[in-house]
């Protein structure tokens, strides 16, 4: 399979999750002969659905990014990459489901870890993704060569871990965790996309 079809696939099925996440927001009612006004929005119910909403978007982008980066290092799809994709799909297929849960029950213990072991689970995900990839490529392929120290991808699990069990001990610590989290990420991984421009570099001259 080429590459192509498989970046596609994944695309559509990040563009639903993003869908099915906006259509979960809905507008404040208005009680009969009140008229609707902008401080509706910043009623003690919505803030936290809206908040959930944004934190889900962010993580979902991020993933788009740097899927669209990882992607570029696979020079086809073998059967475990096919597979690994499925399976982080998979995970972020829940990220709908834990957003709404948290939004709907702020401060609440489990919803907090369920969402913190659902960014988990997709990050372990897409190491295995990663991992698949280099074992097609070799190890003197593109993802090999720039993948080198991770410190973030080292860190973000040790975050997520410590999110889930703060949200037993004191919830709100949990949502700071889980927003570290995707202010490291919030800049995309430039390591592979240095080491393709200095190979493009290196081919033109």
């Amino acid at each position: 399979m080429r590459t192509t079809r498989l970046e596609a696939f994944s695309d559509g099925v990040l563009a639903i999750i993003i869908t099915i996440m906006v259509l979960e927001l809905r507008a404040p009612v208005s009680p009969e002969g009140h008229v609707p006004a902008f401080r509706d929005l910043t009623d003690a119910h919505l803030v936290p659905v809206f908040f959930s909403y944004v934190l889900s978007f962010v993580f979902v982008a991020i993933y788009w990014n740097n899927h669209h980066h990882l992607m570029t290092t696979a020079s086809h799809v073998s059967a475990g990459i096919m597979w690994a994709n499925m399976h982080l799909l998979f995970w972020l297929s829940l990220v709908p489901f834990s957003t709404s849960w948290l939004g709907e029950s702020p401060g609440a213990a489990a919803p907090a870890a369920l969402y913190g072991g659902v960014l988990l689970m997709a990050g372990v995900a897409y190491f295995v993704l990663s991992r698949m990839i280099i074992r097609v490529s070799g190890t003197q392929g593109t993802l090999a060569r720039a993948v080198g120290p991770d410190r973030k991808g080292q860190v973000s699990p040790i975050l997520y871990a410590l999110g889930i069990v703060a949200a037993f001990l004191w919830t709100p610590l949990s949502y700071v965790l889980y927003v570290l989290v995707a202010a490291m990420w919030l800049v995309p991984d430039r390591r592979i996309a240095r080491l393709d421009a200095h190979e493009e570099t290196l081919t033109g001259s």
